[in-house]
């Protein structure tokens, strides 16, 4: 990796978190090779047994300005191939199988707003804005925009977002359930750092398999959803059930002590 894309995109592990920070001065934007740098973190994610959850945030006061424009005037199509992982490297990362929490520091615009609602959970400061203003500009949000926030919210607002491009404000946004939570700027990390913790305490496999469940199921009906879960066609389900972990759990709560989980 060049070091170009090691400074668009900062990684930093402790604790099972690994914490990835977007710093593309001055407004975050994505392009090709940053999104390509992005899928590289989420990967090692996926692929570390020691890192449980990702906390994805950026500097300055934007989260992300969402698809750098100046590429397009230096050649970059306005559907280019992201690669596997999709714009911004999670959008389309359907196999992901830890959390991402995206905590929101300022402006989520365009592709950051599709970026932030493909993370799991979703965090903010009290001076973010969200907005999806691609039909202004001849477009649509198609890396996910116009496909996940009519799920996340009634879709008269969704649909007036998407066609006017008006921002949310993170009061707005929180009163939807569109966040988890609003915290103060400078409460921001400390408040995602304190909810991935809550993760890693979680069992890994479990974790998993919630992930599993919902992304499967989504869009079913009740019936049809018991249907899936009970079919023996989702394994990181099956897993779970037969794991050490599902036996510790009980074990420790009758032992009165914390569970020591092996992902096994």
């Amino acid at each position: 990796m060049t070091d170009a894309l090691l400074d668009a995109v900062h990684t930093q592990a402790e604790g099972g978190v690994l914490t990835i920070t977007l710093n593309r001065p001055k407004a975050n934007a994505i392009n090709v090779p940053t999104s390509l740098a992005l899928h590289a973190a989420f990967v090692r994610l996926q692929e570390d047994p020691d890192l449980r959850v990702a906390i994805l945030t950026g500097t300055g006061r934007f989260f992300s300005a969402g698809w750098d424009l100046a590429g397009a005037t230096e050649g970059e199509a306005i559907d280019a191939n992201h690669g596997p992982g999709g714009f911004g490297g999670l959008t389309e990362f359907f196999s992901l199988g830890k959390p991402v929490i995206a905590a929101v520091n300022g402006l989520a615009m365009g592709g950051g707003f599709e970026l932030a609602l493909a993370a799991d959970l979703m965090l903010a400061s009290d001076t973010a804005e969200f907005a999806l203003p691609e039909v202004k500009l001849g477009m649509v949000a198609d890396s996910g925009g116009v496909l996940r926030l009519p799920q996340r919210l009634p879709r008269p607002l969704a649909m007036e977002l998407m066609l006017t491009g008006r921002r949310m404000r993170a009061d707005e946004a929180l009163r939807w359930g569109l966040l988890n939570q609003v915290t103060a700027a400078a409460d921001l990390m400390d408040a995602a750092r304190a909810l991935a913790q809550q993760i890693v305490q979680a069992a890994p496999l479990a974790v998993a398999a919630v992930k599993e469940i919902v992304s499967a199921t989504e869009g079913q009906d009740l019936q049809s959803a018991y249907q899936t879960l009970r079919s023996g066609t989702l394994p990181t389900y099956r897993a779970m059930l037969r794991s050490q972990d599902a036996a510790e759990g009980p074990l420790a709560f009758s032992e009165k002590r914390p569970p020591r989980w092996t992902g096994r």
